[in-house]
């Protein structure tokens, strides 16, 4: 492992000694298999193993020490650095625990963690490799007009997930520009991308000229290998149609002010352009005002939607009493526009305690909203599966080493002045849960929100307990439930506070044809076939048997569904719970009830509709006891010896908040 770029030496001078959990320790792991979900193994390969010296991919055990590793060495760099005291014993014995339990699945790092956690990007690139969204307003553009289109850009070069909102709308003035008599050369980097598009939307608000001419030639070709996340660069092509968006969108013949359409629409096309440039996935999501109704009818321009509309999700700064009829017809149709309470979020946190306006300065919320942020925070997640565990001491102490992988990341700052500025006032973190309905199936509905309760004070302590000792601000909010997503697959939870798809269904999962998987899987007996919408695509399917089943998605009513929601928002998360309600077309006539009875138990919901898409090798496909039994009755396990690293998920987990 190189020099830490941040933090080579401590307050003495001396460079501070790697952490590392003692060999003979993580050897009694090596030749055991931790308890994979159906299509664990297989997504953990395909997604989070990264390629070790000899060109083999780690194995469980290996990432295990990887991400615990740096987990504690950052806490020993910045206590060293700091002059604090810090005991090698002592962090053995803690990190030998972390590991173990992060091996059992207990608790997991988000996949930004499992796949950057201790790597050299944290310390050249800064944190935000490691800090799943964020959010940025654009309240202010009437004095830094390109600041909030730029940070968008570079922390969705990065995989962060942002949201952002209208406010700024009316605000800017667009004015005709002038054009320079140099030509802009672009860097490659993403630094470089990204000051292209600040010099050309300064222009278009007169500070600055607008290049005359783009000299693209040090952009690296398309297909060339990218460092750091990995992947093949896009070629220039991306980053070139996204000026040309832009100028069309922005060019005036007299002075304009900026409408909520225009702002949407800048962040859209850097979301298509991120997305085309070599990100596989990013995530936005925008806000605006219940009563513009060019912001609430945006998607409805379907011309507009196919071209970069659908790059956000997009809600509604709602309010308690509002009116919601005008907004229920839209949801019913497509789920959209989501609501979030801004008073509430800043008012409370757990809304079982009592208003403390800790976090009055929240300007909105992530892509997935389950974290309340100020404009340019960032928020590290990690996650707990309170199902695979029997009793609450056990849990309680799985929640203790949660709380450390997101407190240690805190502690690094981001290549952003702006962000840093906010996440060490704040140290922010949302350690979440996936697998409630299970735990609550598991423990039973009332005990289960005992643990809640419970398991909240006991974080609380731990907090007041480890911020002292790292002589760091406690944390403004601590809890929250993320959607999940991937992560959940590996050991087979259900993701975040949503049910299962049915008791018996076929997971399908979309790989390359040129992916070694296709035929290991294959072999070992799955079911591979070419895609029916995808060039150079398979989709290999998996029988998967959900254990302890009550109800699937298509069973629960959107009642029972807000009723978990609201629960989760008073007994666990002090940040917000994610959720996407999902509806019958017969329910959509209680949307309205729903928003009005649970309007002040909630900080943010959003809702989707169920309908039979048609859509052939979806996702999930529920089946019989009798084809799940015949399909796994022709698998034998398999073999991923000769598998690679193929997908990195980037940001916040979830289907709903993904371009």
């Amino acid at each position: 492992m190189s020099d830490y770029g941040f933090f080579p030496t401590g307050a003495d001078g001396r460079k501070v000694r790697v952490f590392s959990l003692r060999d003979a320790f993580v050897a009694e792991f090596a030749d055991r298999k931790p308890a994979w979900g159906p299509v664990g193994y297989f997504t953990y390969k395909r997604t989070y193993a990264r390629e070790n010296e000899d060109g083999t991919t780690e194995e469980w055990w290996e990432t295990c020490r990887r991400v615990v590793e740096g987990v504690y060495n950052i806490q020993k760099i910045h206590c060293r650095k700091q002059g604090l005291p810090w005991s090698e014993p002592k962090a053995q014995g803690s990190a030998q625990e972390m590991y173990q339990r992060m091996w059992e699945f207990k608790w997991l790092p988000p996949g930004r963690g499992l796949w950057t956690m201790g790597t050299d990007m944290v310390y050249e690139k800064g944190s935000a490799c490691l800090n799943n969204c964020a959010f940025v307003s654009t309240k202010d553009i009437d004095t830094d007009f390109a600041s909030p289109f730029c940070f968008l850009m570079d922390m969705s070069m990065l995989g962060v997930g942002v949201g952002g909102d209208t406010k700024g709308a009316g605000e800017a003035k667009l004015v005709p520009t002038r054009e320079s008599e140099l030509p802009f050369v672009v860097e490659d980097t993403r630094e470089g991308w990204v000051d292209l598009i600040r010099t050309v939307l300064n222009s278009f608000v007169g500070k600055g000229y607008y290049p005359c001419s783009i000299d693209y030639s040090q952009v690296r070709p398309l297909g060339a290998p990218i460092k750091g996340f990995g992947g093949v660069a896009s070629g220039p092509g991306p980053l070139k149609t996204l000026v040309g968006n832009l100028t069309a969108l922005l060019t005036v013949d007299d002075v304009t002010k900026i409408s909520s359409s225009q702002i949407v629409d800048i962040f859209n096309y850097i979301g298509k352009c991120v997305v085309a440039g070599g990100v596989r996935r990013t995530a936005e999501i925008m806000f605006g005002d219940p009563s513009d109704t060019e912001f609430v009818e945006l998607k409805q321009d379907k011309e507009a939607l196919y071209d970069r509309r659908w790059a956000s999700n997009n809600s509604v700064f709602g309010t308690v009493g509002m009116d919601y009829s005008s907004l229920v017809p839209l949801i019913a149709e497509n789920g959209e526009p989501g609501v979030i309470w801004l008073d509430t979020m800043r008012a409370y946190g757990r809304l079982a305690d009592q208003p403390d306006y800790r976090d009055v300065r929240v300007m909105g919320s992530n892509p997935c909203s389950e974290q309340s942020l100020e404009s340019f925070e960032l928020c590290c997640l990690v996650e707990t599966f309170p199902a695979h565990h029997d009793t609450l001491e056990d849990f309680q102490r799985t929640l203790k080493f949660a709380f450390l992988y997101a407190k240690t990341v805190t502690l690094v700052p981001t290549h952003d002045m702006r962000t840093n500025a906010v996440m060490m006032r704040n140290k922010r973190i949302g350690c979440s849960m996936s697998g409630i309905v299970q735990a609550i199936n598991k423990h039973g509905r009332r005990n289960y929100l005992q643990w809640c309760d419970t398991g909240y004070a006991f974080l609380q302590e731990v907090d007041e307990l480890y911020s002292e000792w790292l002589c760091v601000a406690t944390s403004r909010k601590l809890t929250s439930v993320k959607p999940s997503g991937t992560v959940s697959l590996l050991c087979g939870a259900t993701p975040g506070i949503h049910y299962p798809h049915s008791e018996y269904y076929i997971r399908n999962i979309r790989v390359q044809e040129t992916s070694p998987l296709v035929q290991l899987c294959r072999d070992a007996g799955y079911p591979v076939e070419e895609d029916e919408y995808s060039d150079h695509t398979f989709v290999v399917s998996f029988p998967v048997r959900e254990k302890n089943f009550t109800k699937g998605k298509e069973d629960a009513t959107i009642w029972e569904q807000f009723a978990n929601a609201a629960a989760m928002q008073r007994w666990w998360a002090d940040n917000q719970v994610s959720i996407t309600v999902t509806f019958s077309e017969e329910e959509a006539k209680s949307i309205q009830a729903c928003l009005e009875i649970y309007e002040d138990q909630l900080k943010s919901i959003s809702l989707l509709p169920l309908k039979d898409h048609g859509y052939k090798q979806a996702p999930y496909i529920t089946i019989t006891k009798e084809k799940y039994e015949d399909m796994v009755s022709k698998v034998t396990e398999l073999d991923l010896d000769g598998s690679k690293h193929e997908v990195t998920e980037r940001f916040c987990d979830g289907d709903t908040c993904v371009i």
